[in-house]
């Protein structure tokens, strides 16, 4: 059959996805929803894209989804997909840093599994919290993205220290540069770089 996907000739149907955060104006929704379809394992079902409940519902109807399935919040959706008979499997959360434990909380508590964008969370305190939580729910599965891992430069730069090519390591220097916050764009209201230089949100 023309079209047909890999999950429909392995016999096995695509996890249900939900996403918090995400919608219009993000940075990394997109991103995450265009590896998602190029991996076929998910499909979106569900989502509160937003911190404003219009938003959300917004960019839910942009990406196609049923109003039904639209929140206002990420409280609100857990709680009412784990009503659901057929609730989403799984839900990847792509907020500003300040929100993923909140978020997750909410999902793990009530058995959702749970794929969280990185870090993990802005405090010590925080990441106890949502440990006891996972204690309590053992089946649950909580994955935290490390994505520049299976960038190749990387993979070989770890093959190349395991096999002891660069000698003794002393010291490691890296740097994430985004050039695009020298301007101090949170002074114009721009709200990706405003969370970005809050050490509140962004750890």
């Amino acid at each position: 059959m023309v079209g047909e996907s890999s999950q429909a000739k392995a016999g096995r149907r695509r996890l249900r996805l939900g996403m918090v955060g995400g919608g219009q104006g993000a940075f990394i929704g997109a991103v995450h929803r265009l590896a998602a379809r190029m991996d076929d394992r998910y499909e979106l079902m569900a989502g509160a894209f937003s911190s404003t409940p219009e938003k959300s519902k917004a960019s839910g109807a942009e990406l196609g989804l049923p109003e039904a399935r639209c929140y206002g919040s990420y409280a609100e959706m857990a709680q009412r997909e784990a009503r659901l008979k057929e609730s989403v499997d799984v839900v990847a959360i792509v907020t500003p840093n300040h929100v993923h434990v909140p978020a997750a909380l909410e999902f793990v508590r009530r058995g959702i599994h749970v794929i969280c964008d990185k870090p993990l969370t802005v405090g010590m305190r925080e990441g106890k919290k949502l440990a006891d939580a996972l204690a309590k729910q053992p089946d649950v599965v909580f994955v935290l993205t490390h994505n520049y891992t299976a960038y190749p430069m990387i993979r070989q730069a770890r093959q190349m220290v395991a096999d002891g090519l660069l000698g003794n390591l002393r010291i490691v220097q890296a740097e994430y540069a985004q050039d695009w916050l020298t301007t101090k764009l949170e002074d114009t209201g721009q709200k990706q770089a405003a969370w970005r230089n809050d050490p509140a949100q962004s750890g």
